[in-house]
């Protein structure tokens, strides 16, 4: 049965579901408030709770960006594709190693690290991503980012203030936002539970990548 939703209700799935798109991360509840107008990130909490007792969303509990499109969300109808549009829909597909759990020391997309390529598409993500790496712990939670996500990750050295990255210090890989402060460089959790790193001149430090976007790779119960 389609789940019916009101007029202010289904903006905020689509704000929802183009942010995924655009960024490939949930909008927080700041973010929808100021994007239609309310006067307080509670009254988008309101909305969004009533969008999760429609089955629409689910939302993961003290997770700022905790928010996940299930799969009774209405979406636009459009005509099933042809034969010829399906296989060119797959021939469009990038393939992209999925990196699992890395070995301390070794480059993240060396042949052993790399579980299998998996076929996405270009447009679900504003930039093209370079590998996925599977996600370990819970210290990026309330970015929406879980353990056992797929992290989108285009190689790059060079991060700004705020962008995920995926950063290597001496031989461990690690998840985590970018901050300079001064003249040393923070790694910032999305957790309180978990400390924030101090990276000083004296450690190995270098950026592998920053995250373009999130693929969930659990699902929905």
């Amino acid at each position: 049965m389609a789940v019916k939703l009101t007029e202010r209700q289904q903006q905020i799935l689509e704000l929802i579901r183009s942010e995924i798109t655009r960024t490939g991360f949930p909008p927080t509840r700041a973010e929808i408030a100021r994007a239609l107008g309310f006067k307080s990130a509670n009254a988008a909490e309101d909305h969004l709770k009533a969008l999760a007792r429609k089955g629409a969303i689910e939302l993961t509990p003290g997770a700022s960006r905790g928010i996940r499109l299930t799969d009774a969300s209405p979406v636009a109808t459009a005509p099933a594709p042809t034969l010829i549009e399906q296989a060119s829909s797959a021939l469009s597909q990038l393939l992209v190693p999925l990196v699992g759990r890395v070995a301390a020391g070794n480059p993240i997309l060396a042949a052993e690290h790399v579980e299998r390529e998996i076929g996405i598409e270009p447009s679900l993500f504003n930039q093209t991503p370079d590998y996925l790496l599977r996600v370990r712990g819970l210290s990026m939670r309330d970015a929406g980012i879980l353990d056992g996500d797929l992290l989108a990750v285009k190689k790059s050295p060079d991060a700004r203030n705020g962008q995920i990255i995926v950063a290597r210090i001496g031989d461990e890989v690690t998840v985590k936002r970018f901050a300079r402060a001064g003249k040393h460089i923070e790694l910032l959790p999305e957790n309180p539970d978990f400390e924030p790193i101090i990276v000083t001149a004296a450690d190995e430090f270098s950026i592998e990548g920053i995250a373009v976007g999130l693929i969930r790779n659990t699902p929905l119960h």
